[in-house]
């Protein structure tokens, strides 16, 4: 079997290790839902977020069809019907429940989801703790575990949506103000030449991040650190949102169909540009790298700037030198930070996913794995574009400079910003 990730053989501590690591990722996907209610775990605000309770079913849901009906002899499932309504898109695997409706699904409440969660991890557990799992089995629990920190994000992002519509601003979770201020950017240099990237060594990586290969990069410059709130305001006090000279056709068509004047979740208050936050509803700090930008403004604000945006490769080839540290999920913030006093390279992690000019595409010499788990990345290598770096709501320990995030150009619901790029000739 062509595994979708990579990793040596597991030894008896790695086994151990891999037990602990189970209970941990669970347990954090149910700390994340913990100060919700049924009403807030239910409710689906757009056909591209889901509900809180079904990433809590759909990620049991992976390990209970590709681990324990493959590895846990006279398993018998917790309920069959959930086959196909926490089917996410695997046609190998059967029907899916349409994604659009998931909000629809009062029942099973998440009691019942509670309910199914323990099952599953009973399950799991016991082949753990016995030590009766083959190796390829182990490798699919840790590909679920990754698979299951993917979706903790998605559930901040997509409860963070689904707050962002209620006129009341819930609070999620609350944070105390931070006050912090953002360094000149300047820029960091890299020679013409031919340089390899792609995951290498040991550890963890999705098959997107293969095979590691050889690219040809010309000499360019990448910011020191992304683009802040108070940068963005500029540009939109010069009238960022309003000159089609700067965009580009699609982007300039969203602009004008969507009504798009600032990012995603800000409105003006009195004359005071305010942004809905986790913690509820604050003035948009200037020193904060701006976030929730689709690709099309992230773009927008480059030809702004006479600058461009990084190639993924490019932004590859500087982070790979940096340590993977940042504002992740663990600070409990869940909101970009200002990047402080400190020069040189800042943010390349954590903070804001950014984008790339890069289309998502396969490295040469890709090969998606046979069966199920192949749909995994592979068939989304079309219309999508890059990101790097991870954000506020990643899980720490997650990410890694070969980490290829994708999403549709307009999308704007991530903590997605931006970091500039310009040609050295």
């Amino acid at each position: 079997m062509q595994l979708l990730y990579g990793g040596g053989p597991m030894t008896g501590s790695a086994a151990d290790s891999l037990t602990a690591r189970y209970r941990e990722v669970r347990g954090a996907t149910e700390a994340l839902a913990a100060p919700l209610a049924g009403e807030d775990q239910t409710p689906q605000s757009m056909p591209d977020a889901s509900p809180v309770k079904w990433h809590r079913a759909h990620t049991t849901w992976f390990f209970e069809t590709f681990v324990l009906e493959k590895a846990a002899p006279g398993y018998v499932a917790f309920d069959p019907a959930y086959r196909v309504l926490f089917n996410s898109y695997y046609n190998a695997v059967g029907e899916q429940y349409a994604r659009p409706d998931r909000g629809l699904v009062t029942r099973p409440g998440i009691a019942e989801v509670a309910r199914y969660r323990k099952h599953v991890d009973d399950a799991i557990l016991g082949l753990l703790e016995a030590g009766s799992l083959a190796e390829e089995s182990r490798s699919v629990v840790e590909l679920g575990l990754h698979h299951e920190q993917q979706h903790q994000e998605l559930l901040v992002t997509d409860l963070k949506h689904l707050f962002g519509q209620n006129p009341l601003h819930p609070v999620y979770r609350e944070r105390a103000e931070a006050s912090a201020s953002a360094p000149e950017s300047k820029w960091h240099a890299m020679e013409r030449g031919l340089y390899e990237i792609g995951h290498h060594g040991e550890g963890f990586h999705f098959d997107n991040e293969a095979p590691r290969h050889v690219a040809h990069i010309e000499a360019f410059e990448l910011a020191t650190r992304p683009i802040t709130n108070g940068e963005w305001l500029e540009f939109m006090e010069r009238d960022g949102y309003a000159r089609p000279e700067l965009w580009l056709s699609d982007g300039w068509a969203a602009v004008q169909t969507r009504g798009w004047n600032a990012p995603e979740y800000w409105t003006s208050c009195d004359g005071v540009w305010h942004q809905y936050t986790l913690a509820g509803l604050r003035a948009v700090d200037p020193a904060e790298p701006v976030t929730h930008i689709s690709v099309y403004e992230a773009d927008a604000y480059a030809s702004y700037a006479a600058a461009r945006l990084p190639t993924e490769a490019e932004w590859e080839l500087v982070a790979a030198a940096q340590p993977v540290a940042g504002n992740f999920a663990a600070s409990g913030r869940l909101h970009p930070a200002a990047a402080g006093d400190e020069t040189g390279l800042r943010q390349l992690f954590g903070d804001v996913w950014e984008w790339t000019r890069s289309a998502y595409s396969p490295y040469p010499g890709f090969a998606a794995a046979p069966g199920a788990l192949g749909e995994y990345n592979g068939k989304f290598m079309a219309n999508q574009l890059v990101l790097r770096g991870g954000s506020c709501a990643t899980p720490a320990g997650h990410v890694r400079a070969s980490y290829r995030n994708f999403f549709y150009p307009d999308a704007r619901w991530q903590f997605s910003g931006v970091r500039l790029a310009r040609d050295l000739r």
